[in-house]
């Protein structure tokens, strides 16, 4: 199969790109290199899947290129570029979130309802579309109710490919990710921002009073479900991706304080608006339709990122820059 991936060079979509290069597909990678430091992420990111002959790449902002020509002869599409984040989603900068997350969904399906050859489109979602009030445990059928900009920029993805579908016949499946960590995990997420600081020894902020649960999906496990969504033979279906098991902020800072071997410079900040308070998978559709079964524990997982963050920042007061990695060029 012909396959392409927007957001490829991302935290989940160059892991993806890995696996369906594996399994013998050929891919089209596309995304957006921004500042430097953005760039040297995405450069090692990319290190492995730019040595495959069978992967095609295009740095490119996606809401200036012509998306027909992108995925004319594609089978499947997996859909996840896009601005993540709940806390920058406020203010002027929702204008952002707007264009990447509504506008440029709404392009690539105008280009999706014109292809011939489209078998699957895979939209990136989010558990941010439950909101902070549906319950311990959240089930498909849960409210969308969400209490960020960012949360609200996902339904609205979510609810444009039903649209498409309804009228038009656009072959997706959604996929609801939940705190989804790993190695290459952005910058400007919690494993990774605590992690970084432990190991350099840096200040690290917490808000709220770290009670806060959520429902941690391991970057392998969330990839396999996406390829088994690729293959459902139906259409218009969302499904929850969670991981194994859930834990507490606080749970997490102490198993990266045994990670690093050394105490952890714990700044409490107060809690933030647009952040709930807990997340929890329920997976039971994805386990039923897709075989969906996550098998990483979070122990397991931690231990792995942990292991990418000593490389990536070189174990004493480095910076992504020291990453080697092959050059990004379109």
């Amino acid at each position: 199969m012909k396959i392409v991936i927007t957001g490829a060079a991302g935290f989940i979509g160059s892991h993806l790109a890995e696996a369906l290069l594996q399994s013998g597909h050929d891919v089209v990678g596309v995304d957006h290199i921004g500042h430097r430091s953005d760039r040297l992420i995405k450069e090692d990111n990319l290190r492995e899947a730019l040595a495959h002959p069978r992967f095609r790449w295009t740095a490119a902002d996606l809401l200036a290129i012509d998306l027909d020509a992108l995925i004319a002869d594609a089978d499947a599409v997996f859909h996840l570029a896009g601005i993540a984040g709940v806390r920058g989603s406020w203010g002027a900068s929702f204008a952002d979130y707007l264009d990447a997350n509504v506008l440029l969904t709404q392009k690539l399906l105008e280009a999706c309802k014109r292809s011939s050859s489209l078998k699957k489109l895979v939209y990136a979602s989010s558990s941010s579309v439950y909101g902070g009030g549906v319950g311990a445990v959240m089930s498909e059928s849960s409210p969308t109710r969400p209490i960020s900009p960012y949360g609200l920029t996902k339904l609205a993805g979510e609810q444009l490919c039903h649209v498409y579908y309804s009228q038009f016949g656009v072959p997706y499946t959604a996929l609801r990710y939940f705190t989804v960590y790993g190695p290459r995990q952005r910058p400007d997420m919690g494993f990774h921002r605590f992690m970084k600081a432990a190991l350099l020894g840096e200040p690290i902020p917490v808000y709220g009073d770290g009670n806060q649960t959520r429902d941690f999906t391991y970057v392998a496990d969330l990839v396999a479900a996406n390829v088994a969504a690729m293959g459902y033979p139906k259409h218009g279906t969302v499904f929850n991706v969670g991981g194994v098991e859930t834990a507490s902020v606080n749970e997490v800072l102490a198993a990266i304080e045994r990670l690093a071997g050394k105490p952890l410079a714990i700044e409490r900040l107060p809690a933030q608006p647009g952040d709930p308070y807990v997340t929890r998978a329920d997976v039971a559709l994805a386990q039923a339709e897709l075989g969906y079964k996550p098998s990483v524990p979070l122990a397991e997982g931690m231990a792995r990122q942990w292991e990418y963050i000593v490389r990536l920042y070189g174990g004493g007061g480095g910076s992504a820059g020291s990453v080697g990695g092959s050059e990004v060029k379109p």
